[in-house]
């Protein structure tokens, strides 16, 4: 279809006719099932517009910090966060039944996935059973929350129809992934553009109506399936990319003279055909570790094998037995066993600048670690004061230049600014640097080992 004009509408029939004039109005009440890193950002935007916004979550800390005007999402402003409840426009509760008094309601929950990688799709199946019993005629519903194509009009459809009402007709519904990157400075929820297939042409236009209020570009596609497998494609083509750069980064490793970074670094200077990719100690985040494997799964119903999707995230995967090894390595160039070696872990973030854990590679790191007989394993992190990785609880350490000479081999595993890149080095027998954040040091590099460098 085409980047949404408000102007161009279908016929609406009475219900949808009175919820359009609702949202124009500002007179409509936003519902958010799940007020994470997605379901809290749009709560606060719609807030700030004016919207008045019921939020829910089973979580019942969230719910008690909003109610009390604390914020706990370190991309949003604190301050805008308890305005807006202060006023009275952002309300957060528990129970599902305030929905009933909504006439937008997003589902933005988790959709991770089980023991054998296949999706897990629970959060939605039960929110969307929970949000019927409260369901009311004219109500639209719109999915955030990362999935396979078939998710909304296949499970969340007949959730929702469990109220007794009928979806396009008694209800609408539509799907709009969302483009939450934590940490970013300059694209949040309100100027990043959004796409949205709604299950019929009124509740693509509300939908898109909907999010009109609160953000500038939206792309409308045919239908749900469509804009779920977008999604997915958006996240797999990082992740096969960041792939192919750690399948060179190790490659690099054994070719004399070679600097992985170097070579990205050249090869950034083309102005057209390619997109630069860095290599890491792994992937982390709710979605690139995970989409390949929703796509995979479904592929399977449709005798499909997704070979390069899946080799790629293989590929992800096996960084943090590489960045082990890595450390395994130093610790043998040293007058010390293995089970007598110190070892401090920079960063457990899954990304820099950011406290959010979900799929960090430093968790499999730190028990691969732990496995191959570390016992004194610390780590550090400005942003993350406790680490739990399996049942072992992990308290950040103060990073002074005392510390730092207790330990045998520093890996850096987030690149968080906060870190003192010169004060590290100075300080430190052995880094492993997976991040290239000492790419600024020229002199006594000799006990850097870095990622695809064999320099």
């Amino acid at each position: 279809m085409d980047l949404f004009n408000v102007n161009q509408k279908p016929e609406l029939g009475a219900l949808a006719k009175n919820l359009a004039e609702s949202i124009t109005s500002k007179s409509a009440v936003i519902g958010v099932v799940g007020l994470g890193y997605v379901g809290l950002p749009i709560a606060l935007e719609y807030a700030k517009n004016g919207f008045k916004v019921l939020g829910v979550d089973v979580d019942s800390r969230k719910v008690n910090d909003l109610q009390a005007g604390r914020n706990y999402i370190e991309d949003l402003d604190d301050a805008e966060i308890a305005e807006v409840v202060k006023k009275g426009l952002l309300a957060a509760s528990t129970d599902f039944a305030v929905l009933a008094g909504a006439n937008v309601i997003f589902i933005a929950v988790p959709t991770p996935f089980n023991e054998n990688k296949e999706p897990d799709i629970s959060y939605i199946l039960n929110s969307g059973f929970e949000t019927s019993k409260s369901l009311q005629p004219g109500q639209l519903v719109i999915l955030k929350s990362t999935t396979f194509p078939g998710t909304t009009e296949d499970y969340l459809r007949p959730q929702l129809e469990k109220s007794g009402l009928v979806a396009g007709k008694d209800f609408f519904l539509a799907f709009s992934p969302e483009r939450v990157d934590p940490g970013n400075k300059v694209y949040h929820t309100g100027n990043t553009p959004i796409v949205i297939g709604g299950i019929d042409k009124e509740s693509t236009y509300l939908a898109a109506l909907a999010n009109k209020q609160i953000i500038e570009n939206i792309w409308l596609v045919s239908n749900p399936k469509i804009a779920e497998l977008e999604k997915l494609l958006e996240n797999i083509f990082r992740s096969v990319n960041i792939a192919l750069v750690n399948e060179i980064a190790m490659l690099c490793e054994r070719m004399p003279g070679i600097d992985v970074w170097e070579v990205i670094e050249a090869a950034s200077t083309k102005p057209f055909g390619y997109m630069k990719f860095t290599p890491g100690p792994g992937i982390g985040g709710h979605c690139i570790p995970i989409d390949p494997y929703y796509l995979s799964w479904l592929a399977r119903a449709y005798d499909f094998e997704t070979r390069f999707i899946t080799l790629s995230a293989n590929v992800n995967e096996s960084m943090p037995y590489h960045v082990v090894n890595m450390v395994l390595q130093q610790v043998a160039h040293q007058p010390i066993a293995l089970k007598d070696a110190k070892i401090l872990i920079l960063g457990v973030a899954f990304k820099k600048n950011v406290k959010d854990l979900r799929h960090s590679p430093a968790e499999p790191i730190m028990r691969l670690l732990k496995n191959a007989g570390v016992k004194e394993l610390d780590y550090t992190d400005p942003w993350v004061p406790e680490y739990q990785v399996d049942k072992m609880t992990f308290r950040s350490v103060d990073l002074t230049p005392e510390k730092l000479q207790s330990y045998n081999v520093v890996v850096v595993v987030t690149d968080h600014d906060l870190f003192d890149v010169e004060m590290i080095h100075k300080n430190s027998r052995s880094i492993v640097d997976t991040r290239n954040v000492t790419s600024g040091i020229r002199e006594g590099r000799e006990n850097i080992r870095l990622l695809g460098s064999n320099i």
